[in-house]
């Protein structure tokens, strides 16, 4: 069982910066994809970015002003969001996949509230 346990949303204005957290614990489990996701009310929830063997991507809406991170060691994924707009309100979620005891897994975190007004 890997869980996975996230930090840093709130309340910000147009045009602030937000850094997100997610941290992942259990026992036995290697990480190979971290990513962000985001559901905004009434709407599906949509990828924001995705690390993989090193490899990123990021959501055509938020290219330039969100970056991803990990630290593998921590094993901890970081979105660092930048110059944010009323759109990017939604709740956040992490999702790591990964190999545990031999299997695939893949888990979610609980979901962070990030909210853009003035």
């Amino acid at each position: 069982q890997v869980q996975l346990v996230e930090s840093g949303g709130g309340l910000v204005q147009p045009g602030g910066s937000l850094r997100l957290s997610c941290a992942a614990s259990g026992s036995a489990f290697s990480i190979n994809v971290m990513g962000w996701y985001r559901q905004a009310p009434g709407k599906q929830r949509e990828l924001v970015a995705i690390n993989s063997g090193g490899i990123t991507n990021y959501a055509d809406s938020v290219k330039g002003r969100f970056t991803i991170s990990r630290d593998n060691a921590k094993k901890t994924v970081y979105l660092q969001m930048n110059s944010l707009k009323p759109e990017d309100t939604a709740v956040y979620y992490c999702n790591v996949a990964g190999v545990v005891v031999g299997s695939l897994f893949a888990s979610w975190g609980q979901g962070t509230q990030v909210t853009v007004s003035s």
